[in-house]
């Protein structure tokens, strides 16, 4: 039986821990700072919604790693945007009883929204798969973390990146689906990433106050180009249709701790912490670029949450027009990326 070596102790993995902990599956919780300091202290409060309960974790400083075995599993469950220094840091680790690094021996599965991080992490492991996580987690208290999915914690579907399943895949959705997921594999990991992205371009809304009907016109208008972008870049999106899981009876608890409009971008707003948003709404940017499909929203939206976030997070919300006015002034429409013509 594999050991998850869970690389983040944010929302995703200490509930992640938390749960395999709770079903008996080995593991071990790897972060730094303030939390993992918290945790290792005091244990993770975990909130659900049928009770609140203190659990001690088996965590460890990335100061004071123990040596990393041939049947570990890395799961990667820091942010976007802190992928690559991880990746890093992991794929050169050594393994006992080998000759060879981490990269090379242990497969890694990466939890992250957004398209880049695969890819990323594909340029040292030589095993790596995809998992596309919907669930209502909530971290910007130190040392707790709030799940509201019920029955189950979530929604997962694995897969290896770029194409197929195999042993590993198969591992590791009965394992989720012990620790209380919902937890299913995919043969093509990519339709499922780029159906979540479409849903995520909508996260940085979070951080802007204004009218609803200009809220859901902007929402719109980031999806519409998000889908065209997607589309010119050669992806098709899944659908839930295409699940095999039976996901009728699941939901976000009412009365759990989770409100509307605190996603894992304004999370980290909330802390102070830096910003997914380049590599959501950025990522639309990116390959609208390559591809020559204009992305005005998106590109608004990047600039406005850059700037919040280089002034180290924000204390209330930007008002909804400032997108409207940068996509309007004359300077942007100046600069604008060309569309590209055969």
């Amino acid at each position: 039986m594999p050991r998850y070596v869970i690389i983040g102790a944010g929302a995703v993995g200490a509930s992640l821990a938390a749960q395999f902990a709770l079903s008996g599956i080995d593991y071990a919780l790897f972060g730094r700072g303030a939390q993992i300091s918290h945790i290792r202290q005091h244990g993770l409060t975990f909130q659900r919604p049928s009770e609140t309960r203190q659990i001690d974790l088996r965590v460890f400083d990335l100061t004071d790693i123990p040596e990393l075995t041939p049947d570990d599993v890395l799961l990667l469950t820091v942010k976007a945007q802190d992928a690559v220094s991880a990746l890093a840091f992991w794929s050169w680790q050594s393994v006992s009883n080998t000759t060879t690094p981490a990269a090379a021996n242990l497969p890694i599965v990466t939890f992250q929204n957004g398209l880049a991080t695969e890819a990323n992490a594909l340029r040292t492991f030589s095993r790596v798969y995809g998992a596309s996580i919907l669930t209502p987690a909530r971290f910007t208290e130190t040392g707790k973390v709030v799940v509201g999915g019920e029955p189950q914690l979530g929604i997962v579907t694995v897969g290896r990146f770029p194409l197929g399943q195999d042993d590993v895949t198969a591992q590791v959705t009965a394992d989720l689906n012990r620790a209380g997921y919902l937890a299913e594999p995919s043969d093509d990991i990519r339709r499922w990433k780029a159906a979540k992205l479409l849903h995520n371009v909508r996260n940085a809304l979070e951080l802007f106050d204004g009218p609803a009907d200009l809220n859901d016109r902007i929402s719109a208008a980031l999806v519409d180009e998000a889908r065209h972008v997607l589309e010119a870049a050669g992806y098709t999106l899944a659908s839930p249709s295409e699940r095999s899981l039976d996901i009728s009876n699941w939901r976000v608890a009412p009365n759990s701790g989770i409100h509307p409009g605190q996603q894992s971008t304004w999370q980290s707003f909330r802390r102070g912490a830096s910003s997914e948003v380049d590599f959501l709404n950025g990522e639309i940017v990116l390959l609208g670029r390559i591809h020559g499909v204009p992305t005005p929203y998106n590109e608004a939206v990047q600039t406005l949450a850059g700037k919040l976030a280089h002034q180290g997070g924000f204390s209330k919300p930007l008002p909804l027009d400032a997108i409207t006015s940068l996509i309007a002034a004359p300077d942007r429409a100046a600069h604008a990326s060309p569309a590209v013509t055969s």
